[in-house]
């Protein structure tokens, strides 16, 4: 689990990310960083500072927006995640977790921070409840069941041969209709 959050943030802070989505402007997409394990020490109404590197979120939690979304369905998403070198060559994402989140106004924010090539501070755990991580197979391959329908960011990273840096992170909005599955390229 800690391992695809720091990968994701590090391909977010190195290198940016890519979001596409067909027939939408690549600049309205959004994306959220989620770190499943953070403790807010603060108290109620009060704002821990965001760990080193990150920007701290500006907007708060929207509740009535989650308490709206289902966390149980019979849609699928599945695909492919591979990333091409300069040179062409087409590397698999072996073994690699893949994360799929709903798009949500909260997620806007975060978004606009990881386009710029920053990391924002962790997602509210009730956030993180709604979000579901997948690993692919030894060919890239990767099935996600159970969503509810609607709408959501599917991201993931490729770890590089022979070294030990990762590729940028890998972003597609995806939709996917009830008793649906769809079908998505994860590529850069």
């Amino acid at each position: 689990m800690h391992k695809w959050l720091a990968l994701m943030v590090i391909g977010v802070m190195v290198a940016g990310c890519q979001v596409m989505g067909p027939g939408v402007d690549s600049t309205s997409r959004r994306i959220e960083i989620i770190d499943r394990n953070t403790e807010r020490a603060a108290g109620p109404g009060t704002r821990p500072s965001p760990p080193a590197g990150r920007v701290a979120r500006q907007v708060p939690f929207p509740e009535q927006e989650y308490a709206a979304l289902s966390k149980h369905g019979n849609a699928t998403i599945s695909g492919r995640l591979y990333f091409t070198t300069r040179s062409g060559d087409r590397i698999y994402g072996a073994n690699e977790t893949i994360s799929v989140a709903p798009v949500t106004t909260y997620s806007a924010e975060a978004a606009e921070v990881a386009l710029a090539g920053r990391a924002v501070e962790p997602a509210d755990p009730r956030a993180q409840a709604f979000t579901r991580q997948a690993r692919t197979d030894s060919q890239g391959h990767f099935t996600v069941n159970g969503l509810p329908a609607g709408d959501y960011y599917v991201a993931g990273s490729v770890s590089l041969p022979g070294t030990s840096q990762r590729s940028p992170i890998i972003i597609h909005q995806v939709h996917v209709g009830t008793g649906q599955t769809a079908r998505v390229t994860l590529s850069r």
